[in-house]
């Protein structure tokens, strides 16, 4: 995730003061090692300590656009038309636990 990506997500989650529980991050990126770390950024931190969320924990929650969860609360239509192909390409499955495991993570720190 660069630095501008980062600056925003962290300028969003500061601006909403005590409403964190309205904000969710959702992410897309085709490369699962990518994503896990992008996902890692917003919700412990930047792992490589050089973006604005080096040390900062946000720990917001993180989804996958392909989870089932994020497929089942966009219009189907929606959904086929901009991920659908994607979604035949990766393990879904996978994605889904790995992203589990994460939100798991925060909410049991």
């Amino acid at each position: 995730m660069d630095a501008e990506n980062q600056s925003n997500i962290k300028r969003i989650a500061e601006e909403s003061g005590d409403r964190d529980d309205r904000i969710i991050v959702v992410l897309g990126a085709g490369d699962i090692e990518g994503a896990l770390i992008s996902a890692e950024t917003v919700t412990v931190g930047d792992p490589s300590f050089t973006g604005p969320l080096a040390g900062v924990s946000l720990r917001l929650p993180v989804y996958h656009i392909l989870e089932p969860i994020m497929a089942e609360a966009i219009p189907p239509g929606v959904y086929e038309e901009n991920v659908g192909l994607m979604a035949m390409t990766v393990d879904v499955e996978k994605i889904g636990r790995e992203f589990q495991a994460i939100r798991d993570k925060v909410n049991s720190g």
